[in-house]
Order: structure tokens, then C-alpha cells, then sequence
């Protein structure tokens, strides 16, 4: 009986350390989508994701919700390192279990099965973070030779910890950059109407094509970082109403009205940045196995735009001096595009508690980037002066959410 354990024990301890070492592989050396329904981080993240989406969706002040959502993404990686640490460290201590336990500890005189274990976990816990202790020594080649590599293990183990965390924050400071540019071209939340409305003066098409060659880099550099890292998508803004989702989507809200409804020399560049955020999206979809969601969407229908908004947003857009194509299938070619990506981004949205952003801006009381704009303002001849009138002087361009 106590054979068949210790066999038992062997298969159990090599498989553990071979898929912790395989996984963290997987997860931060592998440069590509990593493979497999039944990774450890995969399952660690259904296994924490989902607990901590259903404890605070009951929590009902918004940004003490959003300040919960927000301490998941680094918090599950300090996790995911430490159920890394523990599995090695069983998974070490089983192996030493199936030898026979071969060591000389002062504490285990019974080599019960009870104290061996502790005796085994003991040493792979010692072996693992380098302690090197020496109060327990193998008796055994073969334990000497089994804690010379478990030490290694964890010597590398910890200098891989240390160069992930830095690459991790890099990408993700990398992220939020562009995405905090996108405030004052954009709104806040963004939307693509307040893209086009912003961009609407004489030699703003020059800009929103350097605006959105810049987001087709930007939509690359998610794509080649965060299915690397997906880990990064849970990371979220510093401010509660930005979101790397919900401006990926405003500038494919934005591509898509330039390429079906809008006439101008923005269509190309329009057409390749909808392709690669569209690839992005999608590609993020296929990471966290949102397909048959998405499709569920698709299926539902849910509509961003219905037919009376679009009147609205058509009236806005012709208020803009913006020229419309203004034929009777515009609406239902803007309706074609957006079933391309709109599915897949509500997908990410209900798994990633990530709000999209509307096609219309709400009005707000106060619109710092209107403010701004009023300082210079045309004169009685039609010259352009700077003023500051007493209203505006006394207005303090802080965050709106401070």
C-alpha cells in the first residue's frame, strides 16, 4: 500500500512541476498566444475572475466598484506567483515523499507518514526560495542531486519574477499613454463624434490621419503585448471613465463612420486602422475564449446606434461642416461595418467589466476642452486674439473627477 502512495506521489510530484515550470514558461517567456484549455493560469484566473466580478457588481457606489475592479489585475499577479511557489514546492515535496524521504531531520524521529511530509515540504520550501539552512541533509545522490535542481529552479524562478514585473508595467504605462491623449482629441469617455467634431477646422484632416496612424501602431502594440500578456487587460485606467477598451472601440466607431458615411482623404487611413484594432479585438476575444459570447451577441443584436440616434448623429455631423455621402444605404452600411466588431467588443465588455463608449457625447455643465477652445476666440474684424474673460479665468482645468 504504502509503494502504490509513493508511486502515486512520484507521477503526481513530476507532473506538477512540469506544468508550473511549462506554465510559467507559457506565460511570460513565450512570445505568442499561449496554448491549452487547461493551463494553470488559465484556471487560476476563471477561479479568482469570476468571484471577485460577482462580490463587487454588489457593491453599489460606482467608483468604489471600479476602484475593486482595478486592484484585481495587480493583485491576481502577486497571486498567480505565489500558486506558482506553492505548487513547486509540493510538487518537489511529493518527489521527495516517492524517494523514501531520505533525509536526517532532527525533528522526525517516527518517519510516520505525517512527519515525512512535513520533513519533504520542509526541505522543497527551504530548496526552492535558496535558504540553504543545512538542518535537514539528504542521506541519497539521487536527493542531493533532485535539491541541487530544485534550487536552480527557484533561483531562476525569482529572476524571472523580477525581469516580468518591469516588461508588465512598461507595456502597460506604454498603453495608457495614448490612451490619456485621447482626452482632449476625444472626450472623456471618448466617443467618435467628438473625435470628428474636434478635428472639424480648417487642416484637421491632416491631423486625424496622424491621429489614426497613430492608433493603428497603437492597436499593433496591444496586439503583439497583450496576447503575449493578458494579464494587461485587466489593468485598468487611472480614471474611472478611460478605458484602453472603450477607446479602442471609439476610434473603430470613428474608422467606421469615415469609411461608410464620411467623404474625404481619411477613408485610407480609416481602413487600415479599423483592420488592425479590428484584428486586436478580436485576437483578445480568442485569448479569454469570449467566441461563443460574442456570438450570443451577434445573435441579440444589441444595438449602440439605433435608427433614431442615427438621425441625431447625422444632424451633428452635418452641423460640423463634415461632407456626408448622404445617400438612403448609409445607415445600412455603417450597420454592415459595425457587425464586424461590434459583438466581439461587447463580448470583451461583459467579461472585462468595461462599459463601451457611446457614439454621441453626453453634454456636460462644464467641458474643460470647450473652455480652452473659447480663449481664442475671433474679434469684432475677424483677427483671432487671446482673452480671458473673468468666467473663464476663474475655472481650474483639474480632472472633472477631483
Amino acid at each position: 500500500m504504502e509503494g502504490c502512495m509513493r508511486v502515486v506521489a512520484l507521477a503526481g510530484g513530476c507532473l506538477l512541476t512540469a506544468g508550473v515550470m511549462l506554465d510559467a514558461f507559457q506565460t511570460i517567456i513565450l512570445p505568442r498566444r499561449p496554448a491549452g484549455r487547461f493551463r494553470i493560469t488559465r484556471m487560476f484566473y476563471l477561479a479568482t475572475w469570476f468571484p471577485w466580478v460577482a462580490f463587487a457588481s454588489r457593491v453599489k457606489n460606482a467608483k468604489v466598484r471600479e476602484q475593486m475592479y482595478s486592484i484585481y489585475g495587480p493583485l491576481s499577479l502577486l497571486l498567480l506567483l505565489v500558486v506558482w511557489a506553492l505548487l513547486l514546492i509540493t510538487g518537489f515535496g511529493l518527489v521527495y515523499y516517492a524517494l523514501g524521504s531520505p533525509f536526517v531531520d532532527v525533528f522526525n524521529h517516527s518517519h510516520r507518514l505525517v512527519a515525512d511530509m512535513r520533513s519533504d515540504l520542509y526541505v522543497s520550501g527551504t530548496t526552492l526560495f535558496t535558504l540553504g539552512l543545512g538542518d535537514v541533509t539528504p542521506t541519497t545522490y539521487l536527493a542531493r542531486a533532485i535539491t541541487v535542481f530544485e534550487g536552480g529552479t527557484g533561483l531562476g524562478f525569482v529572476a524571472l519574477v523580477i525581469g516580468y514585473l518591469p516588461v508588465l508595467y512598461q507595456a502597460f504605462s506604454h498603453r495608457e499613454v495614448t490612451v490619456a491623449l485621447l482626452d482632449g482629441r476625444a472626450g472623456s469617455p471618448p466617443t467618435a463624434t467628438e473625435l470628428l467634431k474636434r478635428h472639424a477646422y480648417p487642416g484637421g484632416e491632416v491631423e486625424l490621419i496622424a491621429l489614426l496612424a497613430e492608433w493603428e501602431r497603437w492597436s499593433a502594440e496591444i496586439l503583439e503585448s497583450h496576447i503575449s500578456y493578458p494579464l494587461l487587460c485587466y489593468y485598468r485606467s487611472q480614471h474611472d471613465n478611460q478605458s484602453w477598451l472603450s477607446a479602442m472601440v471609439a476610434v473603430l466607431d470613428a474608422c467606421a463612420l469615415l469609411i461608410t458615411t464620411i467623404e474625404g482623404p481619411q477613408a485610407r487611413q480609416a481602413q487600415l486602422t479599423f483592420a488592425m484594432a479590428r484584428h486586436a479585438l478580436i485576437d483578445l476575444g480568442h485569448v479569454f475564449h469570449v467566441e461563443e459570447l460574442s456570438r450570443h451577441k451577434e445573435e441579440v443584436g444589441l444595438d449602440r446606434l439605433p435608427p433614431e440616434a442615427f438621425a441625431g448623429l447625422c444632424a451633428m455631423l452635418g452641423g460640423m461642416q463634415l461632407r456626408l455621402c448622404g445617400d438612403a444605404q448609409a445607415m445600412e452600411r455603417l450597420t454592415a461595418i459595425r457587425m464586424l466588431y461590434e459583438p466581439h467588443a461587447h463580448a470583451l465588455s461583459d467579461y472585462l467589466r468595461m462599459p463601451l463608449p457611446s457614439w454621441v457625447a453626453e453634454a456636460k455643465k462644464k467641458d474643460y476642452w470647450k473652455t480652452v477652445a473659447d480663449l481664442r476666440a475671433p474679434s469684432q474684424d475677424g483677427a483671432l486674439k487671446l482673452y480671458v474673460s473673468e468666467r473663464s479665468a476663474a475655472v481650474h482645468l483639474e480632472d472633472l473627477e477631483h
